[in-house]
């Protein structure tokens, strides 16, 4: 690797020191410094504070107090809903600077990042909408002397465990649900990109959120993350990340029976027929391959094509995978950023390695880069590649992109439906019979019919099997994180009753 190239836009910056938020108190850690080197430019950008078990527990019982005895559970849904619309205008007009710290964090281009910081406002509007929406039920039906009444009420301390992949947008599809409900919560980014989380616990203050209601704490998974999917004071946990680590959260929240959301991987399928719109198709599949350069859980990673097309396609996806520009995150005009250790960039090239020598073969990249840089990874395809082999049945999580084939529409849903995730899934042909019989079968969360990698605040999100539980997003987000409560109300003398008289 040549020595790093500091760009122009980095010429006077300094890292960032940044503290924790723990009941309205911005905190130093008690020990050293972790240092964050931005992988797509090799030097030092951020430093955070190394939480520890104990500032965990600070901040579960400042979120404990802020729900037992603070005003927000019992402000109304208007008095909320005002508050996080304030915030949403302050992550606006704060964009440019959230999506420079997720930028120079995770490798992930500028332009991408800006577009990112839009969405995640639009959430935190359409959750503020939600605060005030969020309802209950009655029964008039249960007799004259009763009155059933269904009361939805906030579940209580909410941790949420955040992804160093898209770490504002993420943190969006959760914390702005959680308030509106009326929670208290503790926030821990990822240890490699926590600078725009922290940043929103500067604007949620002045937006008018109490102290104690968000409480944000870096650190580690083992040091502060586990405290905060154990402790009996956490009424619930909203996790997003590995299959893995997903399954190590769900046994620890087990412990205390706590309520679990968990969004994990994916290994998604794109099912292409002969009559399908080519063109669309080979654009969206470059874009569902190399977005975020593949760190996406959404990622398309698998083509499962017609073999009457497969070699046509997969050449023309080649052709247009060559102009997708890999480089400088912070250049307007980059598509594919860094990748976000080198560690990950040698675990990706190991599927690449581990594909070849089962059969499959490179038709396009398969490399890393040397940009003078950080760590890049080239544009990947792999052809020849057969449902059983590891690079299709595992998450890869980088710009690798798998092409198999099917003889028949049985085939193709059986291949799409053997591995073990069912995040999302595309079909595409230009038969509407043909796109809602895959998408009535395939078993996943989201099924995009001739389109791919589309969303909406309005729309569930979320995923069959080992891709998780529970959903995001959508106009029941707010209710998953409530209780409900059952009143049985007897009006009049009460008459009847069993006990001989």
């Amino acid at each position: 690797m040549t020595a790093h190239v500091k760009p122009k836009a980095l010429e006077n910056f300094k890292a960032r020191d940044f503290r924790m938020l723990i009941d309205g108190v911005w905190t130093e850690g008690a020990g050293p410094a972790l240092e964050r080197v931005a992988p797509g430019h090799g030097i030092v950008v951020s430093r955070y504070p190394a939480g520890t078990k104990a500032d965990a527990e600070r901040a579960i019982a400042a979120a404990r107090k802020a729900f037992d005895d603070g005003p927000w559970p019992t402000m109304t849904g208007a008095e909320r809903s005002n508050i996080l619309l304030k915030a949403a205008d302050l992550i606006a007009a704060r964009a440019d600077e959230l999506a420079f710290l997720d930028c120079i964090e995770s490798g992930k281009p500028i332009s991408q990042a800006k577009g990112e910081l839009g969405g995640a406002a639009d959430i935190w509007r359409y959750a503020a909408a939600l605060a005030r929406d969020l309802h209950g039920e009655s029964y008039n039906t249960l007799g004259e002397g009763t009155l059933g009444v269904v009361l939805r009420e906030a579940i209580g301390v909410v941790s949420i465990i955040t992804p160093w992949n898209f770490p504002f947008l993420i943190v969006s599809q959760k914390l702005p649900f959680a308030l509106a409900a009326g929670c208290t919560t503790v926030v821990k980014p990822s240890e490699l990109t926590s600078g725009s989380t922290l940043v929103l616990g500067e604007i949620l203050i002045e937006a008018g959120v109490p102290a104690g209601v968000v409480n944000i704490i870096t650190g580690t998974g083992p040091e502060v993350g586990a405290p905060m999917t154990t402790h009996p004071d956490v009424d619930m946990v909203s996790f997003t990340g590995s299959t893995g680590v997903g399954r190590l959260t769900m046994a620890n929240a087990a412990q205390t029976l706590k309520k679990v959301s968990l969004e994990l991987g994916g290994k998604n399928p794109q099912i292409v027929f002969p009559d399908a719109n080519l063109d669309e198709f080979i654009d969206a599949a470059v874009f569902g391959a190399y977005f975020n350069a593949g760190e996406c859980c959404n990622a398309g990673s698998r083509l499962i094509l017609h073999t009457s097309i497969a070699a046509d396609v997969t050449a023309r996806i080649a052709e247009l995978a060559k102009k997708v520009k890999v480089g400088d995150p912070l250049d307007p005009t980059t598509q594919v950023g860094a990748i976000i250790t080198p560690q990950h960039l040698e675990k990706i090239g190991s599927y690449v390695d581990g594909a070849t020598k089962a059969g499959a073969s490179v038709a396009l990249g398969g490399n890393a880069l040397d940009l003078g840089l950080g760590q890049f990874m080239a544009p990947t395809i792999l052809s020849g590649v057969l449902p059983e082999m590891t690079v299709a049945r595992e998450e890869v999580f980088g710009p690798v992109l798998s092409v198999l084939t099917f003889e028949t529409t049985q085939e193709a849903i059986r291949i799409a439906n053997a591995i073990d995730y069912g995040l999302s899934a595309g079909v595409w042909s230009r038969d509407f019979d043909t796109c809602l019989t895959v998408g009535r079968k395939v078993r996943a969360g989201t099924v995009w019919m001739n389109t791919f990698m589309d969303g909406a605040s309005e729309l569930p999100f979320g995923g069959y099997r080992q891709s998780g539980l529970g959903r995001e997003l959508g106009r029941h987000a707010v209710e998953d994180y409530t209780e409900t409560k059952t009143l049985n109300m007897h009006m009049g003398a009460r008459t009847g009753w069993w006990m001989p008289r």
